[in-house]
């Protein structure tokens, strides 16, 4: 039965006012699974007003009280483990066992990381940095927050967002991706009886809805995933009333391989950074940069590993990642390849698998040069080039020379070497003979045009507090007798 999705304000499931609506298309079988509304103005407002209210009493909780309701909310999220995956399975297509362990046991750990960063703030010690006048420092939440989360980890994208949020006594209005509301809606329902009434509010809806958030006068604070044209229509309506942005924008990351490594050992690792999610990641390996002298066999190992990599309708759940989102993206992935310079070739890949459903075939394109759109844009598939390089400091020159910087990897036995790539490449991330995990503890946010602002870590929940300096006179402000 198609599922009609409603708004989740103040505590409870609500009718949005307007009539429009978007139909949410299942990626594998690409039928409609449920219509989702589209939220105009005034749902926004309602919801920015339910979050308003919910203010002072959040904000004014106790650090413990805010950890209990999420270590509360965590509890929830495993509880309801097979309710998370079948809903976001519904709109990603991507495999169960990816989305409950990835996504619905990591996002759990990750809230239990921020219910523990709540009763631990840091700031300057008090003390008389001036004689007779004592300094303090309070760190306290910004009030109502907006926040926009994608549709290619859309759990965990909403995890990130909400967790320090609340972990710092803000309150929420979130809309996620109009592809993918069904797992966000779920984790709202969770909340109910977790956190006060209008603490945490979904609102559906397409970029109109988005619009209509970042452009209420209300929230301090507009925090988005996505692409860097989104990410620039954020930050300049949120400069026209001079409220705080955190962009999370995207990657171009390269993985720089040395020819100190066993290439048969690296290659699987590269490849499964590279193909996870179908590419659908702001972090995975897009760009391999390799000695020339070990170029061809790197390449002949990738392919090979390419090759054993699984997906299509056929795979099921033995799938090593499921389809590209939506319809769109995948015709935008596939003109990518279709477009490359004759120059580039495609060893492997480059089609669709399946008659039915957006899967891409693992795809590996050698030859490619550093001016190439497909080196220099941000494809978000299953699309990794291949580049060589000669000197230390060529392989920094092609790594850095793009306009993203989010993460990146170095693939060596030289500790030197290590070194010196984890010093000179300019990047939020440098994994080192690794690429792609992460945890809650590290912080995870780039430079240039990925955006600024981090996620996770204690530096997350910073980013969703406002600091203030008060400052007491020893002196009794009575008169002396």
């Amino acid at each position: 039965m198609m599922a009609t999705l409603q708004n989740f304000v103040d505590g409870r499931y609500v009718d949005a006012h307007g009539t429009a609506t978007i139909d949410v298309v299942s990626p594998i079988t690409e039928q409609v699974v449920a219509v989702s509304p589209v939220s105009d103005a005034a749902d926004v407002d309602a919801a920015v007003q339910a979050a308003a209210r919910a203010f002072p009493g959040w904000s004014r909780s106790t650090p413990s009280v805010r950890q209990a309701a999420l270590l509360a909310l965590a509890d929830a999220l495993d509880a309801h483990s097979d309710e998370l995956v079948e809903a976001q399975h519904r709109d990603t297509g991507q495999p169960k066992a990816i989305i409950a362990a990835e996504e619905v046991a990591v996002g759990a750990d990750q809230v239990r990381f921020f219910a523990g960063a709540a009763r631990r703030l840091d700031g300057i010690a008090s003390g008389e940095y001036l004689d007779g006048l004592t300094s303090s420092v309070r760190r306290e939440p910004i009030g109502v927050v907006a926040q926009v989360t994608p549709w290619n980890y859309p759990l965990m994208m909403a995890i990130w967002k909400i967790a320090p949020a609340l972990a710092a006594g803000n309150t929420i209005v979130l809309k996620p991706s109009d592809t993918t509301p069904e797992s966000t809606l779920v984790l709202a329902s969770l909340t109910k009886g977790v956190l006060p009434d209008g603490v945490f509010n979904v609102v559906l809806g397409d970029a109109s809805t988005g619009q209509a958030l970042v452009e209420h006068p209300v929230p301090g604070l507009v925090a988005i995933t996505g692409s860097v044209r989104a990410g620039v229509a954020v930050a300049t309506s949120a400069a026209d009333r001079v409220a705080r942005v955190h962009l999370e924008l995207g990657g171009k990351a390269p993985a720089v391989v040395f020819p100190d490594v066993d290439v048969d050992v690296v290659a699987p690792q590269i490849a499964e950074a590279a193909f996870f999610n179908a590419g659908q990641d702001c972090t995975a390996v897009t760009r391999v940069i390799v000695h020339e002298s070990v170029h061809d066999d790197l390449v002949a190992a990738l392919v090979r590993a390419a090759e054993a990599t699984t997906t299509g309708p056929d795979a099921g759940e033995g799938a090593s990642y499921g389809p590209l989102n939506n319809a769109r993206h995948f015709a935008a992935v596939q003109a990518v390849v279709d477009s490359l310079p004759a120059h580039a070739t495609v060893v492997t890949g480059g089609h669709r698998v399946g008659g039915t459903g957006f899967h891409f075939a693992p795809t590996i394109v050698t030859g490619v040069r550093q001016d190439d759109d497909v080196v220099q844009a941000e494809v978000f598939g299953p699309v990794l080039t291949v580049q060589s390089f000669g000197t230390a400091d060529e392989a920094l020159a092609l790594a850095n020379g793009v306009p993203y910087a989010l993460a990146s990897s170095v693939w060596t036995d030289s500790h030197t070497t290590a070194e010196r790539f984890a010093r000179d490449l300019d990047f939020g991330c440098v994994w080192i003979n690794t690429h792609i995990p992460l945890a809650a503890e590290m912080p995870h946010g780039g430079f240039k045009r990925s955006g600024y602002g981090k996620d996770l870590s204690a530096y997350g929940l910073e980013d969703y507090t406002r600091v203030k300096h008060v400052m007491s006179a020893h002196a009794s402000p009575r008169a002396s007798s």
